[in-house]
């Protein structure tokens, strides 16, 4: 898990709440059907082509369930399968394989479709200096999962959560008072170490933004000829954040105008889970 730069306990707290939801009061098919000390081999089968993530997730699901079980990789993170490849091949006790099952499958599928959707717009845009970052727009309890996936796609994190980074949107600047008074406000409040990032939606804003000395100015469902006059108007000054209407048809005009980040809310929170299938062997 070290990989994953999130801690066992983070992992194994998730985990078990999954499980608990799954079997409040155990499996009453499994548990009636299997005898205790029955062994069983399985595999992990790719249905679609795609991008894996979270191997390691699906592994301790069964390691919880299982101190004992075997769980062996036949790919890594990151690594393209097909349809019809072999994942993962795993050993154990049958009763932990199949109260697992469905929860490792949960897991696995959602964060490769996550890493799956990352790498196609990653790969449509390698070849300019824009980067594909996530947003907070994550599943409830699996958002450091998902980041992850993300970064195993090929994309970059944006702020974790509210703690982590100033980012002054609309809502905000309403509630301020405007652009210039909010970062006066937050930048006397705030260690020297925190940027500031600010929402704009129109050059006035931008130029305002500009003004008030924001380190990272967000270009916020913008028409492709108004970001890049955003571009040309910041000069540098400050990096430039794209948000809004961004898709595999869209992505790479988009990274064209020049700005430096295109945030993608839809890599997090509309994927398609990779197909993938669990089979006793």
């Amino acid at each position: 898990m070290n990989k994953m730069n999130i801690d066992n306990f983070h992992i194994d707290d998730l985990i078990k709440s999954f499980l608990k939801e799954d079997m409040p009061m155990g499996d009453i098919t499994t548990d009636n059907l299997i005898d205790m000390k029955s062994t069983s081999e399985a595999r992990l089968i790719a249905k679609e082509k795609g991008i894996v993530a979270g191997l390691d997730v699906a592994r301790r699901v069964f390691e919880i369930l299982d101190e004992n079980v075997e769980f062996v990789k036949k790919v890594e993170d990151g690594m393209l399968v097909q349809p019809g490849d072999a994942i993962a091949e795993i050993k154990g006790n049958t009763r932990a394989l199949l109260k697992g099952e469905r929860t490792a499958l949960n897991l696995i599928q959602r964060l490769s479709g996550v890493a799956t959707k990352t790498n196609e717009l990653s790969e449509k845009i390698k070849e300019l200096p824009a980067k594909i970052v996530d947003t907070r727009k994550t599943t409830p309890g699996l958002r450091a999962l998902e980041k992850y996936a993300v970064r195993v796609g090929g994309g970059q994190n944006h702020r974790f959560c509210l703690s982590d980074g100033v980012l002054i949107k609309d809502n905000h600047i309403k509630a301020a008072g405007g652009i210039k008074k909010a970062v006066e406000i937050i930048r006397n409040r705030i260690p020297h170490t925190i940027k500031i990032e600010v929402e704009t939606e129109t050059l006035e804003q931008v130029q305002e933004a500009l003004d008030a000395g924001a380190d990272i100015i967000m270009l916020d469902n913008m028409s492709l000829d108004m970001m890049k006059k955003a571009v040309d108007l910041i000069n540098g000054r400050a990096l430039v954040e794209a948000s809004g209407n961004v898709n595999i048809n869209t992505v790479y005009d988009i990274a064209l105008t020049g700005v430096d980040i295109i945030s993608v809310g839809g890599i997090t929170h509309s994927v398609k889970a990779l197909d993938i299938s669990m089979r006793f062997i």
